[in-house]
């Protein structure tokens, strides 16, 4: 039974004081529908709320982290303006909600993140990744604004250059890129075994001190974020509703059911 009543599509184990958390749609590639979207708002909150939590590890079932947006979902989205303003509100609470959650979270990227699924990374505390993986945000290249995605965050990570170019293009950011460019701490050959040893020291370490120097650092993403974030998600919802957004993903769907 997974923790915090969370949807099918997240998995929330508890391993003493970890808690495991793993994207859990396999056949899809951890595409995100609607329910992992809804789930993940309401994640981070939750997390904080548990007492015995003293770190977390995320990610995914499968071969991927998470391939980004279903394209099923993205079609809704372009369709259905109820649905499209829940999920704006709630990428603006998953953003604010992991930065200001108080458990650090150390992510075990063991495939492809891509769009959410990069989102998530950036807004980890610790990466670990897959020598095999990669990075991607291809909001822009489906016409879309990146309210949740990397453009929030990469340039605390990163340059600004290095920001914009992949922001712009969608380009992958193989793992070894992803490290010399600031974006992932560590390349290894299990990033799961090696998230939950880092995971397991955090937990071990004077709860306190430990979130209170998360506290501080995540002050900083914080106000980054807010800066940025009510212009990033009234953009967003706009261009769900373009001509140029549509054309693509009805060319995806229709792409997908041949």
């Amino acid at each position: 039974m997974t923790l915090y009543d969370m949807p099918d599509e997240i998995q929330v184990a508890a391993d003493g004081p970890l808690r495991i958390i793993t994207l859990n749609r396999p056949d899809a590639l951890n595409a995100v529908n609607d329910d992992l979207h809804t789930g993940l708002a309401k994640l981070w909150p939750r997390l904080s709320e548990d007492y015995d939590a003293r770190a977390a590890v995320i990610t995914g079932a499968g071969r991927a982290f998470s391939a980004g947006g279903d394209f099923s979902y993205l079609k809704n989205l372009a369709d259905d303006p109820v649905l499209r303003a829940k999920t704006i509100a709630h990428g603006r609470d998953l953003v604010l909600g992991m930065a200001r959650c108080r458990v650090p979270l150390v992510a075990a990227v063991n495939g492809p993140a891509v769009g959410l699924g990069c989102s998530l990374v950036a807004l980890s505390d610790i990466v670990y990744i897959a020598a095999d993986a990669y990075l991607a945000d291809p909001h822009a290249q489906i016409g879309l604004v990146a309210a949740d995605g990397g453009p929030l965050t990469w340039p605390l990570h990163t340059s600004m250059l290095w920001a914009k170019e992949y922001a712009l293009t969608g380009s992958k950011i193989p793992a070894e890129r992803a490290r010399e460019m600031g974006l992932a701490n560590h390349v290894t050959a299990d990033p799961l075994a090696d998230a939950l040893g880092a995971a397991k020291k955090i937990a071990g370490m004077p709860r306190q001190a430990i979130e209170s120097t998360k506290r501080l650092l995540n002050m900083q993403l914080e106000k980054n974020v807010l800066t940025t974030l009510d212009y990033a998600t009234t953009s967003e919802e706009l261009t769900f509703g373009s001509d140029d957004f549509r054309a693509i993903v009805t060319k995806l769907t229709e792409g997908k059911t041949r």
